[in-house]
């Protein structure tokens, strides 16, 4: 596995695990307060849309193959 793979294949996981934490506070609620205002149920859908988009889009790249990689293995 070359390196830009490993790279995207962690990437895809650390959004995979967000956005799992993110469903499970959409499912589960429990406040989240930041300074002082609480995060609402809004937020943490849109959390979990946006990580599960990178996360499916890391996870392609990290297995798509390469169209021409047998050809460019002589240059």
């Amino acid at each position: 596995m070359s390196g830009q793979r490993l790279i995207s294949l962690f990437g895809a996981v650390v959004f995979l695990l967000v956005a799992l934490v993110a469903l499970y506070r959409l499912l589960h609620w429990f406040p989240i307060t930041i300074g002082g205002m609480q995060v609402g149920q809004t937020a943490s859908f849109f959390t979990f849309v946006a990580c599960a988009a990178l996360s499916m889009a890391m996870f392609g790249a990290a297995f798509a193959r390469s169209k021409n990689r047998d050809t460019n293995l002589g240059r």
